[in-house]
């Protein structure tokens, strides 16, 4: 324990020495927490939402001129089913010729950009493999040269970043289905890169707005990552106190005022995009819907995603999402 605090108080002064120098690129896309290790010195950097500021689908560095490897985990959440009794939208299977035989998610449990292909994977039903991968060794994906996640393995292929993820799979399974409009397609484009660009920037702010919402979302953390019984503490509470000032200057990068205001009018921005339907798709969802099924799932039961719910409308349509994603397609060990 007395080793934990030591650490806990040196990595957090160093952390915040270093956010004060400058939250680089790397702040504000994907729910995460860094550690760095550097000439066998365990430092831990706490970014959550950090993620490559030229792509919104994978964990990354926080501060892309850094000497030191940084390694990310993204805050859990919990997923409620809904009752059978309301209204299901069937999930789209691929024809079972077109399924990949072999498909394995290299992860951390509830990161976002993870969640976004978890989510696709669910909708279509195809089953898949998870390795959660270490967040201080990374043993798991050493023998790729990409070392974020998500890494998806596709009967043995590599498939990185979560957006190219998507596409690629996609083409796989649907090489002849996608007889969607230019006009619908170009919505959907439109939708997913707002995803990315713009929705992914307000959920650090806001998970971490003050010290205990701070705590609730490494909570989450170390009790979903895969770390030691020291390093859950030092990532628990070092972590949360970085964040809640790093948090402040991730307000001014991304010129947000009052960060509950800026979640809710992102939320009613996707409902009036819906235009009275369903799912931005019509009567299924789409890829944009599930880019922000995706995204939104590991904030919907922190308290920032409770508020959510609470003071905007987009609850029925994240119920109906619920229904449509369905059941989990993973393959239990």
């Amino acid at each position: 324990m007395r080793r934990a605090s030591t650490l806990a108080s040196s990595v957090l002064s160093r952390t915040l020495a270093t956010a004060h120098g400058g939250v680089g690129a790397g702040i504000g896309i994907g729910v995460a927490t860094s550690i760095a290790v550097h000439h066998n010195q365990r430092l831990l950097q706490v970014a959550l939402y950090g993620s490559s500021s030229s792509s919104g689908g994978s964990y990354t560095r926080w501060w892309s001129k850094s000497p030191a490897r940084v390694l990310s985990l993204g805050v859990a959440g919990a997923l409620i089913s809904v009752a059978a009794a309301q209204e299901v939208h069937a999930k789209e299977p691929p024809p079972p010729e077109l399924v990949p035989k072999d498909v394995v998610l290299y992860q951390y449990e509830a990161c976002p950009f993870c969640n976004k292909v978890k989510a696709f994977l669910d909708y279509y039903d195809i089953p898949y493999k998870v390795v959660e991968v270490n967040p201080i060794s990374k043993k798991e994906i050493k023998w790729s040269d990409y070392q974020k996640v998500p890494i998806l393995m596709v009967d043995g292929e590599q498939l990185i970043d979560s957006s190219v993820i998507i596409d690629k799979l996609g083409g796989k399974i649907h090489s002849d289905k996608r007889a969607d409009s230019k006009s619908d397609n170009d919505e959907e484009k439109k939708w997913r890169g707002w995803v990315d660009n713009h929705l992914v920037h307000i959920l650090s702010p806001n998970i971490y707005r003050n010290t205990s919402e701070a705590l609730e979302s490494f909570d989450y953390i170390t009790s979903n990552g895969n770390f030691s019984f020291t390093e859950k503490i030092t990532v628990k509470y070092a972590g949360a106190a970085a964040m809640y000032f790093v948090s402040k200057k991730l307000k001014k990068k991304y010129n947000i005022t009052d960060e509950r205001a800026a979640l809710y009018e992102a939320a009613e921005t996707w409902v009036d995009g819906l235009n009275g339907r369903d799912f931005l798709g019509g009567s299924k969802p789409n890829l944009a819907d599930l880019a922000v099924y995706g995204v939104l799932r590991p904030i919907r039961y922190l308290r920032s995603g409770k508020d959510m719910v609470e003071h905007t409308r987009i609850g029925d349509w994240y119920t109906r999402m619920e229904n449509a994603v369905g059941e989990s397609s993973r393959i239990k060990a």
